[in-house]
């Protein structure tokens, strides 16, 4: 168990959530790695000095993000929110700035900076996955296959207008050298926007299947800014997206330059009425999810009692931590149905249920089991037509609408 703060060196931590040993979830198997699997201990644990929680154990990144099947551009809700995104800061900042430039960490696929080339930036990309960065340098976007951090940035030697970081900053095994990466890459009157799950919506959303090994720290705006405030740097205005059940935009820059807006106050102030930040609210969470084990395995298994039959929907990386803290294997979902071809073929790992790929079904289930729960709208919107046939969509996470 590691005892220090990844966010402040502080040594008095406490365990919040233990969702017992699992599987690292993004590892989907070929049929002869069933049951080979490693599995790691799901802890988080609390900083009773900056309020930051995290995971006590690191599953080394190398395995985790040296080549993986996860592809931003897959879903149409995500390239349209990362489109919005990259108009909102040109049209916010940089407008008028010529020859402006963009960097992008864990730039995946290149979805986000497509976006931004379409504006007249000069973009570049950093992603630690071989296979994804070859697809985001085929599709013209180009990107350094690497880990970020601040060799990177010395190696770079360049500076940028905007950074962006989108659902990386949770990952960060060397998050003081890639903070530091930032500030270093950021011209003077810089932006760089972060885009992190929101640790308060998880728990309002009862959404705790975003816990897993590659999310080493689970951020509110008050304890995010304490690792920014660290390397002179600060947040000055942010905004709730419905995008992954919840996430913040942040933008960023140098400490000093700019005041907090209205909005941002807004927001911190709501943590600190509702607690948000405060240990006993993690073990309140921790006894909320239990509950929501029991109620659906009584779900699962009444359907089953009346012969039902049930498939997961989606097979995304979150729903391996709900499939192996309930114990929900094939005893109660015959299968997991994807869009992602990557993932034909393959079983999720822990539970061992098989994914097959949407558009190759031949027969439908009487319930489908929705794990991408985050994308419930589009979800919906786009099997009105297996609805009205009869066939249950049910929800285990029901997040808010935003």
């Amino acid at each position: 168990m590691d005892n220090i703060c990844r966010v402040c060196d502080s040594t008095n931590l406490e365990l919040a959530i233990d969702l017992g040993h699992q599987p690292w979830c993004n590892n989907f198997l070929k049929p002869e790695e069933v049951g080979k699997e490693p599995f790691y201990p799901l802890r988080v644990l609390y900083c009773h000095d900056c309020g930051t929680v995290q995971l006590d154990y690191t599953v080394k990144k190398e395995i985790m993000f040296g080549d993986h099947t996860y592809l931003s551009g897959v879903t149409k809700s995500l390239s349209e929110h990362f489109k919005n995104v990259a108009h909102e800061v040109d049209d916010r900042f940089f407008k008028d700035t010529p020859n402006k430039s963009v960097l992008d960490i864990g730039s995946n696929d290149g979805t986000q900076l497509k976006h931004f080339q379409a504006l007249g930036y000069d973009v570049l990309g950093v992603e630690s996955s071989k296979t994804t960065a070859k697809i985001a340098e085929d599709a013209g976007v180009p990107t350094v296959n690497d880990f970020f951090n601040l060799e990177v940035v010395k190696r770079l030697d360049r500076k940028f207008n905007a950074i962006n970081a989108a659902g990386v900053f949770f990952h960060l095994e060397e998050l003081h050298s890639v903070t530091e990466g930032i500030r270093e890459a950021l011209t003077d009157n810089g932006v760089f926007v972060v885009q992190f799950l929101y640790m308060k919506r998880i728990v309002d959303n009862l959404a705790f299947d975003q816990i897993y090994h590659e999310h080493l720290l689970y951020y509110n705006l008050n304890t995010i800014e304490v690792l920014l405030n660290r390397h002179g740097l600060s947040m000055f205005d942010a905004y709730l997206s419905p995008i992954h059940g919840g996430s913040i935009i942040g933008f960023v820059t140098h400490q000093g330059q700019k005041k907090p807006s209205d909005r941002l106050q807004k927001m911190r102030q709501a943590e600190v009425n509702e607690n948000s930040n405060e240990f006993s609210t993690y073990l309140d969470f921790a006894k909320r999810i239990e509950q929501m084990k029991a109620d659906n395995l009584a779900y699962l298994d009444k359907a089953k009692k009346e012969g039902k039959t049930v498939w997961g929907f989606g097979a995304p990386v979150k729903g391996n931590t709900m499939l192996n803290y309930f114990g929900v294997g094939t005893q109660y979902l015959d299968y997991l149905v994807e869009k992602n071809e990557l993932r034909r073929g393959l079983y999720s790992p822990g539970m061992h249920i098989p994914i097959i790929i949407e558009k190759e079904l031949t027969e439908l289930p009487d319930i489908y089991y929705v794990l991408a729960w985050n994308f419930k709208k589009e979800i919906l919107a786009n099997n009105q037509h297996l609805i009205d046939k009869g066939i249950e969509f049910y929800f285990p996470v029901n997040p808010e609408d935003i």
